[in-house]
């Protein structure tokens, strides 16, 4: 009692409100940092209960909506050179090449694992990923089903393992998808947002509140699928590893995969704009987002803000004692993020982030506002 009289009388009550919000606002961060992402790092997902044998065979869909040379060349040799005795690879292209057409047929002679599928391009009546997907799990042979995009590339042969031992425990897995690390300080910056804003989906699901995945490394079963006769939002080109997701997860059907060998990279084809405009893209489906979840990372950034704000308005016009307390406030907090973040890279994979997280950790408040304000304009590609 002594102490908070002692307190008033030296700071007056504007000094006592200052120091009680910073450290609300100092004690959600580290509830954030310790108890939500360190738990990415802690999670063994083999502690869920089996629903089916350890080694299901699997069919990979991965829609084409280009004459992609380079992802026959480069990347599909990495999923047939998966180490996993019985798989497939459903191709679903969609375009009017019929030459590409026949040299993707003409690869099951070589790789008989490989079923190929078509869609033929009309430009009056576009085809969209969902009615490419749905023709893929159409053709598939198996009941568990792996969905990858022709940008994205596994990182070492034990990925598609990973993901069909994913089946044994749910009939939903999800799992992560990284970006390609290139120099630069906007490579960083997308690479840093698409970790943090996956760990904030990841951490729901280990908590066994999942909203989501992503649609380049996810996989669940025919009979999920057809259990609510296929995707929902049809009148959207986007949503199928979130909004349609939303409505076959559970608390007990997700399977979560946390591992660098079951990472995928995703080919970066811009810098720090075509990274904004895709996020503005895909952001649009925010809004159909449950309140909890949207909630969940609001209250992160914001409480980020807010914190540094307050640390910034002690050093402007507290006492000196004040001020080093808030500087040592702020020491403490970036020590446990910077310990949070190097737990969480590695679990997932991702190299040489700390070095330039503080750049991360100061910019993405900015980032997540011009993303609000740029989502309430209409964004006539996401619509049909």
């Amino acid at each position: 009692m002594y102490f908070l009289n002692h307190f008033f009388e030296c700071y007056g009550w504007e000094g006592a409100a200052l120091a009680g919000a910073m450290l609300l606002m100092l004690g959600v961060q580290l509830y954030y940092y310790i108890f939500c992402y360190g738990r990415i790092a802690t999670y063994m997902n083999n502690r869920r209960e089996a629903v089916r044998g350890e080694e299901p065979s699997v069919s990979v869909i991965v829609p084409m909506f280009t004459e992609d040379y380079a992802f026959v060349e480069e990347r599909l040799p990495l999923i047939l050179a998966q180490n996993y005795p019985s798989f497939e690879v459903v191709l679903v292209y969609v375009g009017q090449d019929n030459d590409f057409y026949e040299e993707l047929l003409r690869l099951k002679h070589t790789f008989p694992q490989i079923t190929v599928t078509k869609l033929h391009l009309d430009p009056r009546h576009p085809i969209s990923r969902k009615m490419a997907l749905n023709l893929g799990i159409k053709s598939a042979y198996n009941e568990c089903m792996v969905f990858t995009s022709v940008d994205s590339a596994p990182q070492t042969d034990r990925w598609l393992s990973l993901m069909a031992k994913g089946f044994s425990r749910g009939d939903v897995v999800v799992a992560y998808c990284g970006l390609e690390e290139k120099k630069g300080l906007g490579n960083f910056l997308m690479r840093s947002w698409r970790m943090m804003h996956s760990a904030d989906w990841i951490c729901r699901a280990v908590q066994h509140r999942p909203y989501r995945g992503t649609f380049q490394n996810m996989g669940f079963t025919k009979s999920v699928y057809f259990g609510v006769r296929g995707f929902n939002h049809l009148n959207m080109n986007i949503g199928e590893d979130d909004l349609f997701l939303q409505e076959v997860m559970t608390r007990e059907n997700v399977s979560v995969v946390l591992s660098p060998r079951a990472t995928l990279r995703e080919k970066v084809w811009g810098g720090l704009g075509w990274g904004m405009e895709r996020a503005r893209y895909f952001g649009s489906a925010r809004r159909f987002y449950p309140r909890t979840a949207r909630n969940f990372r609001q209250w992160e950034g914001g409480s980020r803000v807010l914190f540094f704000l307050m640390v910034a308005c002690a050093q402007a016009v507290m006492p000196l004692e004040f001020k080093i307390v808030a500087l040592i406030l702020l020491l403490i907090r970036w020590g446990v993020v910077l310990f949070g973040i190097k737990r969480l890279a590695d679990r997932l994979g991702e190299r040489r982030m700390l070095a330039r997280y503080f750049l991360y950790d100061l910019l993405s408040p900015f980032g997540e506002l011009w993303l609000s304000l740029s989502l309430i304009r209409k964004d006539e590609k996401v619509w049909r």
